[in-house]
């Protein structure tokens, strides 16, 4: 079964997103759902993946669990029966969890361990990334000596993230907060990193958001790891000078690439194809990784 989109009847719909409908369940939780819906250049497709959502919550929940001792996460529960109607909690199974409410942190912390994408776009131009100098002669996916943290903004559904420099993020956020997160983020690369190659996956790039609670306490938030938030690639595919093929919404990227589709409302319809393959790599990407079948 897929879901597009969600119609819970226990719960007010509080918002949604390109993928995830968050609902308000009291005034310290609340409910994501995270749906089969696909964006692809910041406009949402018009099919679904099946399985997308219950891999990507099933993955982060996985993450959240391994990297908790890094930094605390929003999850609270990963079985929302008991804020749902039965028949609710059928329509959500397996790809909704309860987090706690927090204050989200307006940018996008990511971490690049690989000079690929808009990163390496940027370093073609002008030998650095979001302000930060590069060595010269690097090759287009090159392993960074050290990960660096590039924050984006944060944007608006439609709207497209932009990468911003450190003095950037410091101005919206603050520079006591952008060295803490910073440091959390690289921190989570590191350990991530190191365990997803061993299962024969590279991550070279990814991104975290992050919310604070009435204390100013930091928490991890959203989804972490996962294909949807993340460039995953196969180790033994992996070459200098190109970028390797990736488990996650590639062969929608291309597809729509090779359309000269203009990148505005409203996409075109997916061959079904298309929609297998990505289904197929974002469930391998989980096997991969937790070793589990779905």
């Amino acid at each position: 079964m897929t879901l597009l989109q969600t119609n819970l009847k226990s719960l007010p719909l509080l918002h949604q997103g390109k993928v995830r409908d968050i609902y308000d369940i009291d005034d310290e939780k609340m409910l994501i759902v995270t749906t089969d819906r696909l964006s692809a250049f910041d406009i949402i497709m018009t099919e679904p993946i099946p399985n997308k959502g219950r891999v990507l919550t099933q993955m982060a929940n996985f993450w959240f669990n391994k990297l908790d001792n890094i930094v605390p996460n929003h999850l609270l529960s990963d079985d929302p029966k008991n804020y749902v109607s039965e028949e609710d909690a059928h329509q959500i199974e397996g790809r909704s969890i309860v987090v706690k409410k927090l204050k989200p942190i307006p940018i996008e912390a990511i971490v690049r361990g690989y000079l690929v994408g808009s990163g390496w776009s940027e370093y073609q131009h002008a030998g650095m990334v979001c302000g930060i100098k590069l060595p010269e002669n690097l090759q287009q996916a090159s392993k960074l000596e050290t990960p660096i943290f590039t924050p984006s903004s944060k944007a608006k559904v439609g709207e497209h993230d932009e990468n911003i420099s450190l003095a950037e993020c410091n101005t919206l956020i603050g520079e006591e907060l952008v060295g803490q997160i910073s440091q959390i983020s690289l921190s989570l690369y590191k350990v991530a990193s190191y365990y997803a190659e061993s299962k024969s996956i590279i991550i070279a790039d990814t991104k975290f958001e992050f919310g604070l609670d009435a204390n100013g306490k930091i928490y991890l938030i959203d989804e972490i790891l996962t294909p949807d938030s993340s460039r995953f690639w196969p180790k033994e595919k992996y070459q200098l000078g190109m970028s390797p093929p990736s488990f996650d919404k590639q062969f929608v990227r291309d597809w729509l690439e090779s359309i000269e589709w203009d990148k505005l409302p409203p996409a075109p319809m997916l061959p079904d194809e298309i929609i297998a393959n990505t289904a197929e790599k974002y469930l391998e990407a989980y096997t991969r990784l937790t070793g589990k079948l779905l």
